[in-house]
């Protein structure tokens, strides 16, 4: 039986995790689930929205799925994810965006996985005020970041049976740092023939994601443009609450949905698991239980295919009674 490190999160974190527990307990795979706690809630007894107990769990058990959990404002605490990142070198963000049955958006074909480079950017965070009317912010893109996220983007490709990866920069106008980026990229794409190449500009990129997104494949970015594009395809098929994620590394694996912890609706039994279950079903992929995920999978999409949801996608089901929609499927 695998131990997996279960981060259940805060506000509406603890009642999905539940409910992907038991969706995955239903589909006949045992699991040790390791449960840690984290977030705003933990601070009071341990000083830190992540305390190195989560760290250590993660750490020996290599994988996690972790629910949202909420980082407070204005008291200094960094974010949790920026600091899971950072600690445990997840320099790859997996977001796959496919559109879900019965959900209604503006497009019906969208199949994009958007994998962004999680470590260096401008989100490095390498600032300066140069005097009290100018700030200056560094942009700092590096072959061996900008080399090993392209490699994941095409391994992740010819795993997953896709047939294009496509690089997304500013090349054009910043020449010498999306310039290492895109020409890291041309390098690494040498020792993949068998997938189809494609470079864009990200401006034109958007332009095309809300025209034709049924062109794109997987699409590899720096983390500013990775971060931004991310949340424009989980628009096109639904919005974040039904975006799943993960954050990569060559050691370490952490699953969890894009969305927040919505303490406003903590306690009421409406939150959707749908991000999570997806992330969960991700993640057994990335283990190899691909029996498992494929039926999980299928009885999600079956029970979304016959108009069970719940009240954010237009439904009438609760937290619990879609679980057990779910779980009647499988």
């Amino acid at each position: 039986m695998r131990t997996i490190t279960l981060i259940n999160g805060d506000g509406i974190g603890p009642e999905i995790s539940d409910a992907v527990v038991k969706i995955i307990e239903a589909s006949g795979l045992k699991i040790d689930w390791d449960i840690q706690t984290a977030g705003e809630d933990v601070i009071a007894a341990e000083g830190t929205p992540l305390p190195k107990r989560v760290l250590d769990s993660i750490r020996e058990n290599k994988v996690a799925l972790k629910a949202p959990v909420t980082t407070p404002i204005g008291k200094g605490f960094r974010s949790v994810n920026v600091q899971l990142r950072k600690e445990l070198d997840l320099y790859a963000n997996l977001r796959p965006c496919k559109n879900l049955p019965s959900v209604k958006t503006r497009f019906d074909n969208v199949d994009i996985v958007v994998v962004r480079e999680n470590t260096e950017d401008l989100y490095a965070g390498i600032e300066r005020q140069v005097d009290s009317d100018t700030a200056e912010s560094i942009k700092l893109i590096t072959r061996k970041a900008s080399e090993r996220i392209c490699r994941f983007a095409f391994d992740y490709a010819v795993k997953n049976n896709r047939k294009e990866v496509c690089v997304v920069t500013k090349a054009n106008i910043m020449k010498l740092s999306d310039g290492l980026f895109l020409d890291s990229y041309r390098k690494v794409a040498e020792d993949y023939r068998d997938i189809q190449k494609k470079e864009i500009l990200v401006d034109n990129l958007c332009m095309q994601l809300v025209q034709n997104p049924e062109k794109f494949d997987v699409l590899v970015l720096p983390n500013l443009y990775g971060d931004i594009v991310s949340d424009l395809t989980a628009g096109l098929i639904g919005g974040l609450g039904v975006a799943q994620g993960a954050n990569i590394g060559l050691d370490y694996a952490v699953f969890e949905p894009v969305h927040g912890s919505a303490p406003d609706i903590k306690g009421q039994n409406k939150a959707n698991p749908t991000a999570l279950l997806l992330s969960a079903i991700e993640m057994l992929k990335y283990i190899g239980e691909y029996k498992y995920a494929e039926r999980i999978e299928k009885a999600l999409f079956d029970t979304l295919r016959e108009g069970i949801c719940t009240s954010d996608l237009g439904g009438t089901y609760s937290t619990t009674e879609f679980t057990g929609k779910i779980i009647e499927k499988l």
